[in-house]
């Protein structure tokens, strides 16, 4: 069963699913998978060391897939900010046509470059004020995460199920529903409570096209919807990670009096995450999880994941609440 939304439209993919930008995982191979399934592959621009190591990466993954692959751009603080115009001119100059944004309001600068090339602009957003703020600024997508959503959630903890709906009744434009989504029941829900199609990470992340080590993979199926920890609640920058040995140990480092951000600085710096996902020592670092972890339960290629996902929310619309209607 194919989807027709507005997300499939604006997209020009076959199913209304996207893989979310994952910082050292949204690599060629895995956005090439997600994109000769039907869905919106995704690589993440930060994840490589430089504009023209981006290029090299987007001519990977054009010989692997026909079919549309986005960018993920991320705009946070840091001590050597990326060089965003010469990102931009990599992604343009490589033909693709659809970015997805993150971060502070200095993604404001980002799409003014984007919009010059007319590039379709996704925007990820943890509230319903900042998803009217980004439409405003013309950007053409919303995805909206939910509290339970692997990354940082923001600071007012509403979980998909109310933001969802309080973000459809508000944004006209189309919206995608991220966090704790991984099977054709959260898609049918996605799309019940308003979305227009879904936005999914860590499911990906449990796929075999996955560059990532087996442990990791192994903690995915493993940990269950309480295996997740939330770090820097303290410094108001939540972020929800898989709940290990290092994830502990940086929560009660914050919850001493006066903890400042240079208390854990060691523990979770992004050498040693990129070390664990490659090395599997999960007493190394922290990775990304959302509370979907508790619906993961086994390791599929991206191309069966999404046809499961399309059956299943076939069956349900189709058969499960059909079913339910009284004559």
């Amino acid at each position: 069963m194919a989807l027709k939304t507005r997300i499939t439209e604006l997209l020009g993919v076959e199913h209304p699913i996207v893989q979310g930008g994952m910082q050292n995982v949204g690599v060629a191979e895995l956005a090439a998978a997600v994109s000769n399934a039907g869905a919106l592959g995704m690589l993440t621009a930060l994840t490589f060391p430089s504009a023209e190591a981006l290029r090299d990466e987007i001519e990977r993954c054009k010989a692997l897939t026909p079919k549309p692959f986005a960018v993920n751009i991320s705009v946070f603080p840091t001590m050597n900010s990326p060089d965003y115009p010469a990102i931009v001119d990599a992604i343009a100059g490589g033909g693709v046509q659809i970015v997805e944004t993150a971060g502070t309001p200095a993604v404001r600068e980002v799409w003014a470059l984007l919009k010059a090339r007319r590039i379709t602009i996704i925007h990820k957003c943890t509230s319903v004020r900042h998803g009217l703020s980004s439409e405003a600024h013309g950007v053409h997508a919303v995805s909206i995460d939910g509290f339970e959503c692997a990354g940082h959630p923001g600071e007012d903890d509403i979980p998909g199920l109310v933001l969802i709906p309080a973000a459809a009744d508000r944004i006209r434009i189309p919206l995608l529903a991220s966090g704790g989504i991984a099977d054709g029941r959260g898609l049918v829900a996605a799309l019940a409570l308003g979305a227009d199609g879904i936005n999914m990470g860590t499911r990906f992340c449990a796929t075999q096209e996955a560059r990532i080590h087996a442990n990791v993979k192994q903690a995915y199926l493993d940990n269950d919807e309480r295996g997740t920890a939330l770090l820097f609640r303290t410094l108001n920058n939540t972020a929800r990670v898989g709940r290990n040995s290092v994830a502990e140990e940086v929560v009660r480092r914050l919850e001493l009096p006066g903890a400042t951000f240079a208390e854990v600085a060691d523990l979770v710096a992004g050498a040693k995450g990129r070390q664990m996902l490659a090395n599997g020592d999960l007493d190394a670092g922290i990775y990304w999880a959302s509370m979907a972890q508790g619906l993961i339960h086994d390791l599929p290629t991206c191309g069966v994941l999404i046809e499961r996902i399309m059956a299943d929310a076939d069956r349900i619309i189709a058969k499960r609440l059909a079913g339910m209607s009284a004559p």
